[in-house]
């Protein structure tokens, strides 16, 4: 499928919305690391707080990147918009509402991959793409889909319990539409995003079991 667009065309997205919204890059870098934080910290209601904010990074990407900027290039970005204020809603409504997922930190290789992931978003991100030439302000910056979406992985990463497939499910899925579009624009910083997504949802998926089976088997050993 032929992109719509040109590479001038889709980097010149990033300096008008980057110019346009400065410098609420750094609200949103200190609300990252603010998450990160608690989520380390763990309890139910910081994480309750940490869903919050990944509600807030959803519906900005959503609703501000992609229906007020990515639009203007790219036709399908208005449903690339609803689909992204969908996860929004799923955070605010599962992780918010209803609290049913409490993050923490232990030394388990699932959470040991949501530091990798959240620093790599964070700080290795902007490091591979300006040794690719993509200066500020044309370039990705935390808030934008792929590098939200490492970060969400991450987060993720540091839940306590089984996560529900239905709560990464788009997350997964925009990190295969993330990764085929950055290979043919050669947005490298994005190439990881679908290793990230897979691995990220093999421990969401599997790594948990394990843990609940330890669980079980602790409270019947006398």
């Amino acid at each position: 499928m032929k992109i719509p667009f040109t590479v001038d065309e889709f980097f010149h997205i990033f300096e008008v919305y980057n110019l346009s919204i400065w410098p609420f890059q750094l609200v949103l870098y200190a609300l990252a690391i603010g998450a990160v934080i608690l989520a380390l910290k763990g309890g139910r209601r910081t994480s309750q707080i940490v869903f919050f904010i990944l509600t807030i990074f959803w519906t900005w990407s959503g609703l501000i990147y992609h229906i007020n900027y990515f639009a203007t290039i790219n036709p399908i970005a208005y449903f690339f918009g609803a689909i992204f204020l969908l996860q929004g809603a799923i955070f605010f409504y599962v992780g918010v509402i209803r609290s049913q997922i409490e993050l923490g930190f232990m030394p388990r290789a699932a959470h040991v991959l949501g530091v990798v992931l959240v620093l790599y978003s964070l700080l290795i991100y902007r490091m591979i793409g300006h040794y690719q030439g993509h200066l500020f302000p044309k370039a990705p910056t935390f808030g934008v889909p792929c590098p939200t979406t490492i970060f969400t992985f991450g987060i993720l990463l540091f839940s306590v319990q089984r996560v529900p497939w239905y709560v990464f499910i788009i997350p997964l899925l925009w990190s295969l539409v993330g990764f085929s579009a950055a290979t043919r624009l050669s947005v490298v910083e994005d190439y990881g995003l679908f290793i990230f997504g897979i691995l990220a949802a093999v421990f969401l998926l599997s790594d948990h079991k394990k843990l609940f089976a330890g669980k079980r088997h602790n409270q019947t050993t006398p």
